[in-house]
């Protein structure tokens, strides 16, 4: 088992494909015109397998692919074969653009549940806030994956003043359709221009919904980052993960693996161990796993509390999200 400081059993890995993204949200991509990470200092397929066997070894049950975009990779399909042979959940969050090409292959795998962003549900602010047209295909791939009976999880990080407005129409989306709705609160990253007058608040979206919708608090299951909840006689559900406001740190069983290699212990925090470069060099990471887990803070990565409207971004230490890999 990978056991931190704090008793916490982390059996859950997300794995980043690439920092590449068809994508330019601007609060996860610094800038329009990025620098991605060269494909020689990415993991490579075999070496993503080797990694995850060491971890699955260790306990690990369950696997995320994140990116980036994970599906901009071109050996993406074979890498989603490869970690469908390990004895876990696997799962993959997205941006959606690109669910047409692989749809087969996740009913091949048995990949039954994705996550998919989606921030607007109106084509001119997806442009806004993505810099590109893909809203159509976007949609149309939701429905591909509801049509194919996979679970769809739609992540909204929600930004006072662009796109609190539409709360209500998220949620007015699940009385006909099975989608799970997952409002995410906006959080500090390098470059994504944060500020603490943005972040709209666990309290305000329920508040916000509470003023049109009857709903109900729903059991949590372990380890869970969202407050999850339900409107009687909607097909889908809605949740809320806030980590700003009220953090979930307590039970957190998740490790992150870069696209080049690196484990964080934390979302955010700032310190890295370089398992890729070991393991080129023919060492057991093993240990390494073990002694960054024991490094883990007891919360958001050591760096800041949920007392948010005081945080100083210039004093976090941390990539960019799209570095990370969510």
């Amino acid at each position: 088992m990978i056991v931190d400081s704090h008793n916490r059993i982390h059996n859950y890995l997300r794995i980043s494909l690439t920092d590449n993204c068809n994508l330019r949200c601007f609060y996860c991509m610094p800038e329009e015109d990025y620098l991605f990470t060269p494909a020689s200092q990415l993991m490579q397929t075999d070496e993503i397998r080797k990694l995850s066997e060491v971890f699955v070894e260790e306990g690990v049950n369950k696997i995320r692919l994140t990116g980036g975009e994970p599906l901009v990779r071109k050996d993406a399909g074979k890498i989603i074969r490869s970690l469908a042979e390990l004895p876990v959940n696997l799962t993959i969050t997205t941006n959606g653009t690109r669910l047409h090409e692989f749809v087969e292959l996740f009913k091949e795998v048995n990949i039954n549940s994705v996550n998919i962003s989606l921030d607007t549900l109106h084509e001119e602010k997806f442009k806004l806030i993505t810099r590109r047209d893909q809203f159509t295909n976007v949609m149309n791939n939701i429905r591909l994956m509801l049509d194919n009976g996979l679970s769809v999880k739609i992540n909204v990080v929600v930004m006072k003043g662009l796109n609190d407005n539409e709360i209500n129409d998220f949620i007015e989306w699940t009385r006909d359709v099975p989608v799970h709705i997952k409002f995410i609160e906006f959080m500090p990253f390098e470059g994504n221009r944060w500020t603490s007058n943005k972040v709209f608040t666990l309290q305000e979206i329920l508040d916000v919904i509470a003023g049109k919708y009857l709903f109900i608090r729903l059991q949590n299951d372990a380890h869970d980052t969202s407050k999850k909840f339900y409107v009687p006689g909607h097909k889908g559900t809605f949740a809320v993960i806030s980590t700003m406001s009220e953090n979930f740190c307590g039970d957190c069983n998740r490790i992150r693996l870069t696209a080049d290699g690196k484990m964080k212990n934390c979302l955010f925090s700032k310190n890295e161990t370089d398992l890729l470069s070991a393991l080129r060099a023919g060492q057991d990471v093993r240990g390494l796993i073990h002694q960054n887990i024991k490094r883990k803070a007891k919360e958001l990565g050591g760096q800041f509390s949920n007392d948010f409207e005081h945080i100083d971004v210039s004093e976090i230490n941390n990539r960019s999200m799209i570095t990370i890999g969510g």
